[in-house]
């Protein structure tokens, strides 16, 4: 009994090693970047530096999980920090036949297709459409979500 308690704490805290040394920042090595996303309504990683020397920018997004579109799906937006609030209010409006953004949401700068578990979708954006001294946030507008599925991009 006290053999099984001992290996299952060293078993958390193996695990929780492995959980807090995830990487939370992307550094770019071209002008792209691969964000990770799962049913535990989590991005990984949660910064992404995007250099000044790109013209243009991709992200991918991918769904580890297992859960299809329509019980946990995630898309990638990406708007001005100031305008995240809005933005996912507007696309909960649009529903999920417009992945959740409002096509004519002009406060939207780039954003994916809603994908589910297995799934992937890309977007490229061009760099020039940022502010060196602005702050972006990339969420995802599924219903719900963005108040816990969300990161920041930084020009670097």
């Amino acid at each position: 009994m006290i053999r099984t308690s001992i290996h299952y704490g060293l078993a958390l805290i193996v695990a929780g090693l492995v959980l807090t040394s995830a990487p939370t920042t992307a550094h770019a090595q071209a002008c792209n970047a691969v964000v990770q996303s799962d049913d535990a309504l989590r991005y990984t990683p949660q910064t992404i530096e995007v250099p000044r020397s790109c013209k243009d920018f991709t992200v991918t997004l991918t769904h580890s999980g297992r859960l299809p579109v329509l019980a946990m799906g995630h898309n990638w937006v990406l708007a001005k920090q100031s305008d995240m609030a809005g933005v996912a209010r507007t696309g909960m409006l649009a529903g999920a036949a417009q992945d959740y953004i409002d096509p004519a949401d002009r406060r939207v700068i780039a954003h994916t297709k809603v994908i589910g578990g297995g799934q992937a979708a890309s977007v490229s954006f061009s760099v020039s459409a940022l502010q060196p001294e602005e702050t972006y946030a990339f969420f995802c507008t599924f219903a719900g979500h963005s108040p816990v599925m969300q990161g920041t991009l930084v020009l670097k």
